[in-house]
């Protein structure tokens, strides 16, 4: 049973969002400001986090960058800010989805789904390692190293790297990714890709490597 921690101030959606997960067969923590979700955080293990913006004490921004420093755990954002600049601010942040309020309490439990098939994808490989030059990712705790030092990955970008790292020198165009790592029919998705690629690209520059490659008019490849 999936451990989902709910951060949110309102009163009647934190309710409506807890219902609904308790009927889906999930276990749910409740919390009501950041700094209360990140002590429930820290003191139990958590497999998704439904995460407000508009918190008291610490709010959901802050609660992000604090969570992204040492973990990848799969963060939705639900939030009543529907504008362009903010979404993708989240998501180039670390938040791995972006839910604008009001929202359909079915399309919320599909897309808790999608991320937790994410999460859950590389564990019940049979492989506990995957080794690609200086590169080391570990399927069962989800630690990436680089050069033996830690990388710090939201839940997106460790299946784009999983990704690459299971087919090295295959290119793969933006669809190809967008349908492997999100599991939705693509739809003229360049700039959620461009971004993730753009983010993971930066983690993963050494300086003297350039792992991701870009292949004009196609997309990308692992090099």
């Amino acid at each position: 049973m999936a451990a989902i921690l709910i951060i949110e101030d309102d009163m009647a959606i934190h309710s409506l969002i807890k219902e609904a997960l308790d009927l889906g067969g999930f276990q749910t923590l409740s919390a009501y400001s950041g700094t209360e979700g990140k002590l429930l955080f820290e003191q139990n293990q958590i497999d998704l986090i439904l995460l407000d913006l508009m918190l008291p004490g610490m709010n959901g921004e802050e609660f992000l960058q604090e969570i992204r420093q040492n973990s990848g755990v799969p963060i939705m954002v639900i939030s009543a800010k529907s504008d362009q600049k903010s979404k993708l601010e989240l998501l180039t942040n670390g938040a791995d989805d972006y839910i604008t309020k009001p929202f359909d309490v079915k399309e919320l439990l599909a897309r808790i789904q999608i991320q937790l098939r994410h999460s859950t994808k590389a564990s019940i490989s049979d492989r506990k390692e995957i080794h690609y030059k200086n590169i080391s990712m570990n399927l069962d705790t989800r630690e990436v190293k680089i050069n033996d030092e830690a990388l710090h990955l939201t839940g997106r970008e460790f299946a784009i790297l999983l990704l690459f790292l299971e087919n090295p020198q295959k290119v793969f165009s933006r669809a190809n990714i967008y349908e492997s790592v999100w599991n939705e029919p693509y739809f003229d998705s360049d700039k959620t890709i461009n971004m993730h690629i753009s983010n993971l690209r930066n983690k993963l520059n050494t300086g003297d490597t350039n792992y991701i490659k870009t292949v004009w008019g196609i997309g990308f490849k692992f090099d």
